[in-house]
């Protein structure tokens, strides 16, 4: 019995964050959200070869203070760049482009990834409560970086929030 106990503490002990897991929403249902309790939507645009994206999902985005975070004060998407799903966000429908056998990429990542003419992997964009661009990054984002960025984002928003009336 004693022995079932220790095995239990030491369960709990290895897992300090308990079983957090980062909320993860589809376009539509972050876009839905942002009407009734408008937050900003971070969307990580990634694809399934691209190893910094790996790095970032088994990470960065596990980091307990992230999910933390995330789940209280955003709305989180993850885009697969070259996912053939359509999406309706903002009354449009994004497609998948190909450019070549098996290969292609998506317009709603072409439009949330390309900065100064490159689309780079992973790319972190994060829209505004009017879904336009506040933020973008492309490139691999440690824990502590990502910190730092949703913290200033989230001064940005209770600035827009408390100095500008609602229409």
């Amino acid at each position: 019995m004693k022995k079932q106990i220790f095995i239990a503490l030491l369960f709990f002990w290895a897992i300090p964050s308990g079983f957090a897991q980062l909320k993860t929403h589809t376009f539509e249902e972050a876009e839905q959200l942002s009407k009734e309790n408008p937050k900003p939507i971070i969307v990580f645009i990634h694809t399934n070869w691209c190893k910094y994206c790996k790095l970032m999902e088994n990470s960065t985005f596990k980091n307990p203070e992230i999910i933390s975070i995330l789940n209280d004060s955003f709305y989180f998407v993850a885009l697969n760049a070259e996912t053939k799903t359509d999406i309706i966000f903002e009354n449009h429908t994004f497609k998948f482009q190909p450019t070549g056998q098996n290969t292609g990429i998506h317009e709603l990542a072409t439009a949330l990834a390309t900065l100064n003419n490159q689309i780079s992997y992973p790319t972190i964009t994060i829209l505004n409560k009017k879904n336009t661009i506040l933020f973008q990054k492309q490139s691999y984002l440690s824990a502590k970086e990502l910190i730092s960025i949703l913290e200033k984002t989230q001064e940005i928003a209770i600035f827009e929030k408390n100095s500008f009336p609602n229409p």
